[in-house]
């Protein structure tokens, strides 16, 4: 079995080498292989230089690299990374520090167990470790998630979380169009109308950055999100 482990970059030359070398350090349960593969979203710095020199330093690692010859957007990079994946699961991961890969597990398991198709990594519920920072992206994120909740009839905590591990069958099934950050409302939204889909939620850890250290979502991502649980929902 093979995990999909998709990254969407772009301009994180001071952390995308370090990513990728706390997920070359998991140990999956069961002995499920990784596959990495990285969209660069055009990125103007040395991304791109960054993860050449990882993978000539570690060459037996099974990753794949795709650049957009135009910046897309987060969204639209997933998209060309679920449609490049062979695993029979899937997750998305940021490319900067702010979520543990060494996690992986806590989302694998209840796939591996027969319980779940998908599972959510809730940065608001668990006893592991959250960085302090911002008041009004928290209560905004919750809001997000109740409205979103309102409309698919889930009781997700944390709906706009990075960690979302799927059933890769499940998730190429569905058509995506939101190409920035509307695409957490838009998943969710679609995966919640599969027949008989089993959604999960567990605890992890988050290490949020500031916009000084390169957080790049703001409140116009808020309001489009908004509109995206609207128009994905009704």
């Amino acid at each position: 079995m093979k995990l999909s482990i998709i990254i969407p970059c772009y301009n994180e030359e001071k952390t995308i080498y370090l990513i990728l070398d706390k997920i070359r350090k998991v140990q999956l349960l069961n002995d499920i292989r990784k596959e990495f593969i990285i969209v660069n979203d055009c990125s103007t710095d040395h991304t791109v230089s960054q993860v050449e020199d990882f993978f000539m330093k570690y060459p037996g690692m099974d990753f794949r690299l795709c650049q957009h010859q135009k910046n897309s957007g987060k969204g639209a990079a997933i998209h060309t990374g679920i449609q490049m994946a062979t695993g029979e699961y899937l997750i998305i991961q940021d490319a900067d520090l702010e979520y543990d890969p060494g996690e992986y597990n806590l989302l694998l398991k209840p796939i591996v167990d027969g319980f779940a198709d998908v599972v959510y990594g809730s940065r608001f519920i668990g006893g592991n470790p959250h960085r302090i920072l911002f008041f009004w992206h928290s209560l905004g994120n919750r809001f997000l998630t109740s409205l979103s909740n309102i409309f698919t009839n889930l009781n997700l905590t944390d709906m706009e979380t990075c960690y979302k591990l799927f059933r890769s069958d499940i998730i190429k099934s569905i058509r995506l169009k939101e190409k920035r950050f509307g695409f957490e409302p838009e998943i969710t939204a679609k995966v919640s109308r599969v027949k008989g889909v089993r959604i999960y939620e567990v605890g992890i850890s988050y290490f949020g950055r500031t916009y000084e250290e390169g957080k790049k979502i703001g409140w116009k991502d808020g309001f489009r999100a908004i509109w995206c649980i609207l128009k994905y929902n009704l």
